[in-house]
């Protein structure tokens, strides 16, 4: 099954990763296989410091410049060379047979969809703009759980009919790399169709919103 990812929001820094026992420089693998899955109300999974902190450090000097609010495809975006190899390693098998472990995945499920939140900002001390997941659709009081977009951190959950999830409003960039585990080629084109239509609609609300 193929990966949908893209990004939101933006800004940089600088050093150089480590490469963990695994071989791979940015992913805390072993942290992701001793997280414990809560499987109410819908299949999830929280990860502080997933992103191994030297590799952090090093995604954050290379990340995209974002100057506008929406999601965007990787490709539609220009970045360094470690941001690259970080991206590949969430691409790579060693992350997808993790999540698959994690989700107990196999190829009876091939229309199960997944999505992966990997978090980017160094400090969050907003109120808003934290991932709520939630027991009901219609109210953002009724939580499950609480994220905030602390660098480092993953969530993945299961997409259910009642994966119910969002946040208070807030000002500012939330940075955050989003994978979208799908069920084929076609749904990762209708799912960049969407991102893109969408930064278009949000790019000309801000064109039309009065000042």
């Amino acid at each position: 099954m193929p990966w949908s990812v893209t990004l939101g929001k933006e800004e940089m820094v600088a050093a150089r990763p480590i490469v963990s026992r695994n071989n791979l420089r940015y992913l805390n693998l072993e942290g992701l296989a001793r997280a414990a899955r809560v499987d109410q109300p819908f299949p999830y999974v929280i990860v502080p410091g997933f992103l191994l902190p030297a590799g952090q450090t090093a995604i954050a000097a290379d990340y995209p410049e974002i100057r506008e609010a929406g999601s965007f495809p990787t490709g539609d975006l220009i970045f360094g060379q470690r941001f690259r190899d970080f991206l590949a390693e969430l691409e790579g098998p060693a992350f997808r047979a993790a999540i698959e472990r994690v989700f107990e995945i196999d190829n009876d499920s091939r229309t199960k969809l997944i999505t992966v939140l990997v978090y980017m900002n160094e400090a969050w001390e907003a109120e808003g703009g934290r991932l709520r997941l939630l027991r009901s659709p219609d109210s953002l009081d009724d939580v499950v759980a609480e994220v905030p977009p602390q660098a480092g951190t993953l969530l993945a959950f299961r997409v259910t009919d009642n994966s119910w999830h969002g946040h208070l409003p807030v000002t500012g960039p939330r940075r955050v790399v989003q994978l979208n585990w799908v069920e084929s080629d076609a749904v990762v084109r209708r799912e960049r169709v969407r991102h893109g239509l969408s930064a278009r609609v949000k790019r000309l609300a801000s064109l039309l919103r009065p000042a």
